[in-house]
């Protein structure tokens, strides 16, 4: 498996979210034992949704589990700060004059609505190695677009 590339405030919200998945597992547990004591399992939805409610739960805690073991903290990389690269914040301007700025971070922690944006966007994608000064071409699902960018920070 690929290793993830977590800031540490993305990797501490994963390990708060597996804890507190982890203790809500002995509370299904319990919805499960108490429905099996309702009798005949077969037409017992209430077992049926505690089952699945479990199942989904630990799919996440797996997933979870998955990921932090295989994460990177991106502030512990040593990446030149001077170029377009996951954990950069970067600001550019489109060819409307319109100013953008955005947190360059994996997948995982992805929030456009935050500016967060994934490494692997397009918009990222045809940014990455470049410098704060170039005007970059970059095909996007919209079409092509040039962008400047304005400046680079870590």
């Amino acid at each position: 498996m690929s290793e993830i590339y977590l800031t540490r405030e993305g990797r501490k919200s994963l390990i708060v979210e597996f804890e507190k998945l982890q203790n809500r597992k002995p509370k299904i547990q319990e919805e499960i034992a108490r429905a099996r004591e309702h009798g005949d399992l077969k037409e017992n939805a209430e077992y049926h949704a505690a089952k699945e409610t479990l199942t989904n739960l630990m799919r996440r805690i797996a997933e979870i589990d998955s990921k932090l073991s295989r994460s990177k903290i991106i502030e512990d990389l040593d990446i030149d700060p001077d170029k377009v690269f996951i954990g950069v914040t970067i600001q550019l301007q489109d060819e409307d004059g319109d100013d953008y700025n955005y947190s360059v971070v994996d997948l995982e922690e992805a929030d456009p609505l935050s500016n967060k944006i994934s490494v692997q966007s397009p918009l990222v994608q045809g940014l990455l190695g470049h410098k704060a000064g170039e005007t970059v071409e970059v095909d996007l699902p919209s079409g092509k677009t040039k962008f400047k960018i304005l400046k680079i920070s870590r």
